[in-house]
This record gives C-alpha cells, structure tokens and sequence, in this order.
C-alpha cells in the first residue's frame, strides 16, 4: 500500500508514502470531516490511496488571489 498525495487544483504529484501499516491518526486523516475525507481520499483497487492536498505553488497563488477559493480548479 502507497499514499499518494496529488494537488487538487493543478494535479502535480506532491509526494508519496511506501509504508504498508499506518494509522489515519498518524496522517491526520482523523481531523477531517466524513465530507472531506469522500472529498480528499480515494481508495484503489490495488490496495493504494490517493489523497488530494495543495501543493506550495497553488497555496501561494490563493495567497495572492484569494477570490481563486471559489473554484475547485482554477489552473488548467
């Protein structure tokens, strides 16, 4: 099993986890809503999860432009 962590607003791979046993509370998967968790995991047939996140470049242009939090994608 891998955790694969993706930005959610332009798609760039942000990192990934090879480690087979881990805990949501060790990812912090527990301080999310059931809302945000259908939301931000996805779980795979093959056993691996993905996870959207926001990567450094997409977090410093909703500093720069905060009206950008309005659209789910805002870079194409």
């Amino acid at each position: 099993m891998a955790l694969h962590y993706y930005c959610r607003h332009c798609g760039t791979k942000v990192g990934t986890i090879d480690r087979m046993s881990l805990y949501s509370e060790q990812l912090g998967f527990h301080h999310l809503t059931d809302k945000e968790r259908l939301e931000m995991i996805s779980y795979l047939a093959n056993g691996d999860i993905h996870i959207k996140t926001i990567c450094e470049d997409c977090q410093e242009a909703l500093e720069r432009n905060p009206e950008y939090h309005l659209y789910e994608k805002f870079i194409q």
